[in-house]
């Protein structure tokens, strides 16, 4: 399926990003996994008469279980393509006039070492914000699935079984625990919104300083759904941060974390960041903690969530972390590798809930996609500041 606006005659404007303003010679591909919502093919007409806009439907390959890159489409539709909105990267011959690149996805690591990303007249904008919602409702549910024995109680109604040994399943309500958000973006901000809302402490990881309350604002030029998140960084009761990404989260640890949130983006210093040694130090600080008084309250250990890309996490130390008790559980959206083979230890590891890199999916996506992608046309257009603008 294609959906296109033929470009008209209308003069151009002059902007500083992406090497000038919107042109009659410009051509913007949008390669996304939904159709377009109502009407946003004839607004992009209205506003941007010179420009030529063309709309592919972007197919799952079932091989690969990922969406199909743009190299699968006919040679005609990426002729002259300057401009693009895609989530699997295109390869670079394909694409040689683009000087715009709107991603979908929240994150650019797939686009890493690609030769247009390299080029630094080739701009680049993150669809971060877009997906916060959704994935920190997952990051959420599945908390609560866990605390509350979702799975267990589904598998006796399955049996039919009318069974509530609650000494069995101990509930821990949300109620006073720590969710440590290692990644206070977008999507780490929402979780925190969330988390706040059932009354966590919540604790933050950036990389950069934030020592004051102007530092720990949302940066303004990134996207937010309105009314989500943390915008004035106002929730957490501590911050870390530094470079180091491997001893700030050690530091976290050693507070006493009941929901661990992954939301960083992969990169050297993340990759591997949670492993054997972060492990056994999750399951020295609970120990410790447990040394003595009441019972019933004693310290269990962290939840740990992987929303942010599958090598942040040591799968074979999680593996090894489930059997032992080191963590109290996991639910992953991401895995090392990806697709997850079927004889991989995770499906089977104990108290893991694992899902095929979902949720980001919601039916509301596009609409929030296609608000970036208009507002991100016109700002380049009057040569203004873009928004998620990723320095590379």
């Amino acid at each position: 399926m294609a959906s296109q606006v033929p470009n008209g005659t209308a003069g151009s404007k002059t902007s500083s990003a992406g090497g000038g303003g919107i042109t009659s010679r410009d051509k913007l591909l949008i390669h996304a996994p939904q159709p377009p919502p109502p009407g946003f093919l004839d607004l992009l007409a209205a506003r941007f008469p010179q420009l030529s806009v063309r709309w592919e439907l972007a197919r799952l390959d079932p091989v690969r279980s990922d969406l199909a890159s743009a190299d699968t489409l006919p040679a005609e539709v990426l002729d002259g393509v300057t401009m693009l909105s895609v989530y699997p990267p295109a390869k670079a011959a394909a694409i040689p006039d683009v000087r715009f690149v709107q991603l979908i996805s929240a994150g650019s690591d797939r686009w890493v070492g690609h030769e247009k990303y390299r080029d630094p007249g080739v701009v680049f904008c993150s669809g971060s914000g877009c997906h916060a919602p959704q994935i920190a409702e997952w990051v959420m549910a599945s908390w609560l699935a866990s605390e509350h024995h979702f799975d267990i109680y589904k598998q006796q109604q399955l049996q039919g079984s009318w069974s509530a040994r609650v000494a069995d399943h101990p509930v821990t309500d949300s109620m006073g625990r720590r969710m440590a958000v290692f990644g206070y973006g977008s999507i780490g901000r929402q979780c925190a919104h969330l988390g706040r809302a059932l009354g966590m402490d919540v604790v933050a990881y950036t990389q950069r300083p934030r020592p004051t309350p102007a530092s720990r604002r949302l940066d303004p030029g990134s996207y937010a759904v309105p009314g989500t998140g943390d915008p004035d960084g106002a929730i957490p009761s501590r911050w870390f941060h530094g470079d180091d990404a491997p001893a700030a989260l050690a530091d976290m640890l050693r507070l006493g974390v009941d929901l661990l949130v992954l939301a960083v983006p992969l990169s050297d210093s993340t990759r591997g960041l949670v492993g054997r040694r972060e492990f056994d130090l999750m399951r020295d600080v609970t120990a410790s903690a447990n040394g003595g008084g009441d019972p019933s309250k004693r310290r269990r250990p962290p939840f740990l969530c992987n929303i942010a890309r599958g090598p942040v996490v040591d799968s074979f130390a999680l593996v090894d972390a489930l059997r032992d008790g080191s963590v109290r559980g996991a639910a992953l959206d991401v895995t090392d590798p990806e697709p997850l083979p079927a004889d991989h230890p995770l499906w089977t590891a104990p108290n893991v809930f694992i899902t095929p890199h979902v949720s980001w999916q919601s039916t509301a996506i596009i609409d929030r996609i296609t608000d970036l992608i208009l507002e991100n046309l016109t700002r380049l257009d009057e040569g203004r500041p873009l928004l998620n603008q990723i320095k590379k």
